[in-house]
């Protein structure tokens, strides 16, 4: 089940252009095929400028489905306990890799 689903239009252009600066490696395109990961990005290493249309264009119910997704790596221990504290929520460990027994 995608994290994201029914982008509108400001969304959609906000991730594409955000594309650009936060998923480098990737044509914007490509980084477009996974949209929370370009947000996990912004909501991670982000501008201030940034971070404000992050709040501005997705709920918040949004933003805390990119945190209970978070791939192994994807936040700093800063930005996992900042976004965490501004929704009120508990700090859980963040992910690790299981490399098994």
């Amino acid at each position: 089940m995608p994290i994201l689903t029914g982008l509108n239009d400001t969304q959609k252009t906000f991730l594409l252009t955000s594309a650009k600066r936060y998923i480098w490696w990737k044509t914007p395109e490509e980084a477009m095929e996974y949209p929370h990961r370009i947000l996990a990005q912004i909501m991670n290493i982000g501008l201030l400028e940034d971070m404000g249309k992050v709040i501005e264009y997705f709920s918040q119910k949004d933003l805390i489905n990119i945190l209970n997704a978070a791939e192994i790596g994807q936040f700093n221990e800063r930005s996992w306990a900042f976004w965490h504290n501004r929704f009120s929520l508990e700090l859980p460990p963040m992910p690790v890799r299981d490399l098994g027994p």
